[in-house]
């Protein structure tokens, strides 16, 4: 399958923050990134809770389980083919048709 670049604009700070966690979960950012795309593929929704911050937030205790359990979930999803894929796109678009 052919590849492409995306760009995406981060504050520096965030930016070093995040490459230094992957380090920690033993993978780059660009490995973390195509993990959560593929999740939002496969599962076509953010793969976790979006919520306010605690009070008591312990950020990287968080940012550990959510790419622990993003991992988990890619590993254990299936493959979708890019068929599927587009069969899965046009369903939910004839059942919003349906619904107008």
């Amino acid at each position: 399958m052919a590849q492409t670049a995306m760009t995406v604009r981060l504050d520096s700070a965030q930016k070093a923050k995040f490459d230094q966690l992957c380090e920690q979960f033993g993978m780059s950012a660009n490995t973390a990134i195509n993990i959560f795309v593929r999740t939002v593929i496969r599962s076509r929704c953010i793969p976790f809770t979006i919520t306010a911050e605690p009070e008591n937030d312990n950020l990287r205790e968080q940012a550990i389980k959510a790419i622990r359990n993003i991992r988990l979930q890619a590993q254990n999803a299936p493959e979708l083919s890019i068929e599927e894929i587009n069969a899965e796109i046009n369903a939910v678009r004839e059942l919003r048709q349906q619904k107008r």
